[in-house]
């Protein structure tokens, strides 16, 4: 596949092994990268390429340690400094996305303070992947394009040929992402009320619909400690389930998750590539889908100045 001769691509430690699938999707090289760190831990970026005047993308996901944010901060200095034409943050996963409002007293809004900082540092433009919540793009005063995993997951699902299918949203939040979900698969809907005292911690409370003697997709766009798929996992084999699916875009996989999902009801669980799972023993039934060719081909086609939207044709937005 050939692209603009002035592209280039550039990576930190976050997800490399993403990056490096991105670039060959695109037929291009990822550019040499210094991204070290001096002895009390500071981080320490040198682009090893010349850039000036390409049209930069830098491929990092902002998933904890913090090291990974501060990464990309000082990989955008650096490339502004050495006068790209164009910089382009690729955030496979946006994290601190959770505190997206003051729900609370004394609560800070996260969600904002990583978008100023991403525009302080000087990125020209934005990709992510579903957002945790889709008004974060309204943080960033640039131009932002949002991809929609359900390409990938939707493909995924529709090879597996599943009668009876019942998509079930784990809590209120993901309804629109269910809704949008079982119109493409041509499925049933239910819903999971669920309850959750302290952050981190879920309680399956009531089920909005019916489960009864069908195959289950619960579909969300993050697992973290799996409380809430596991919680919904079991709401709806208590409701009669049959096999029980799972999916989400971002696996985290925090603190017990991967136990819960081994220990839930679910069959299969599937996620995407935006985190790097490379170090984690991850049990049989988590598969793994990757989006470099989603984020890839949004890539070229703003490289090209052509439309992006085209890639939008699973977008959760059924009203």
């Amino acid at each position: 596949m050939i692209v603009r001769s002035d592209l280039k691509l550039v990576t930190g430690n976050a997800n490399y092994s993403l990056a490096q699938d991105i670039a060959k999707y695109l037929g291009e090289e990822l550019t040499k990268c210094t991204v070290s760190r001096f002895s009390d831990g500071e981080i320490f970026v040198q682009i090893e390429e010349n850039i000036r005047g390409h049209d930069l993308f830098i491929i990092q996901p902002t998933n904890p340690p913090a090291d990974n944010l501060m990464e990309l901060l000082i990989m955008i200095e650096a490339a502004r400094r050495a006068s790209a034409m164009r910089i382009t943050a690729v955030l496979p996963y946006y994290g601190y996305a959770r505190q997206d409002r003051k729900d609370k007293p004394r609560v800070a809004i996260t969600a904002k303070l990583v978008a100023n900082l991403i525009t302080t540092a000087g990125a020209d433009r934005i990709i992510t992947m579903d957002l945790h919540a889709s008004q974060i793009q309204g943080f960033f005063d640039l131009p932002h394009d949002h991809l929609y995993s359900s390409v990938l997951f939707n493909k995924y699902f529709r090879t597996l040929k599943l009668d009876n299918l019942c998509v079930v949203s784990p809590d209120v939040g993901s309804i629109k992402l269910a809704r949008a979900t079982s119109k493409s698969l041509d499925a049933d809907i239910a819903i999971v009320d669920k309850r959750r005292p302290k952050a981190n911690v879920a309680e399956a409370m009531n089920l909005i619909g019916s489960v009864e003697n069908k195959n289950v997709l619960i579909r969300d766009d993050m697992i973290d400690t799996a409380g809430s798929i596991a919680a919904a996992a079991e709401c709806v084999k208590q409701n009669g389930a049959l096999d029980i699916y799972a999916a989400a875009t971002h696996g985290v996989l925090s603190g017990q998750a991967l136990e819960r999902i081994e220990k839930s009801p679910i069959k299969k669980l599937i996620i995407s590539d935006s985190i790097d799972q490379s170090e984690r023993d991850l049990p049989d039934k988590i598969e793994v889908l990757t989006c470099s060719e989603l984020i890839g081909e949004a890539i070229k086609r703003i490289a090209d100045e052509e439309s992006v939207s085209s890639l939008f044709e699973d977008q959760p937005m059924v009203v």
